[in-house]
């Protein structure tokens, strides 16, 4: 499964950590989807993890959510994990197919690891307003 994970410190390059594991994945989660510092998109099958840029995401004046639920269908996503997720974005994932869980874990990797636990239920609809 393809899962895609807001993030706000992982810094291009960032090289993977020790066998089994990826420094990647210790970046602190992001609790806003369009407007996130960066993406990591993670393969659960075969546990590889890159990073996705978001820097054009962050000078949008609107459509943040918009362009960012299309990056991560272009990325193959289907599943998100983010904090937050206003309506145009949450609609925009749907139609996309793509499932949304919010997360409150303070890293990527607790997040992803209470997704496979089960942990985390899918939202059933937006938790923000626009713009926020």
């Amino acid at each position: 499964m393809q899962v895609l994970i807001t993030v706000q410190d992982a810094a291009p390059g960032t090289p993977p950590g020790p066998a089994g594991g990826d420094a990647l994945l210790d970046a602190r989660l992001d609790p806003r989807f369009g407007r996130a510092q960066g993406y990591l998109l993670c393969d659960t099958a075969t546990g590889s993890v890159r990073r996705l840029d978001a820097a054009s995401n962050m000078s949008l004046a609107q459509g943040a959510g918009i362009q960012a639920a299309q990056a991560a269908a272009d990325a193959g996503a289907e599943v998100v994990i983010t904090g937050h997720v206003g309506p145009k974005a949450f609609s925009a994932l749907r139609r996309g197919g793509i499932a949304i869980y919010l997360s409150t874990h303070a890293t990527a990797r607790q997040a992803l690891r209470a997704l496979a636990d089960g942990d985390l239920a899918p939202a059933a609809e937006p938790d923000r307003e626009g713009h926020w």
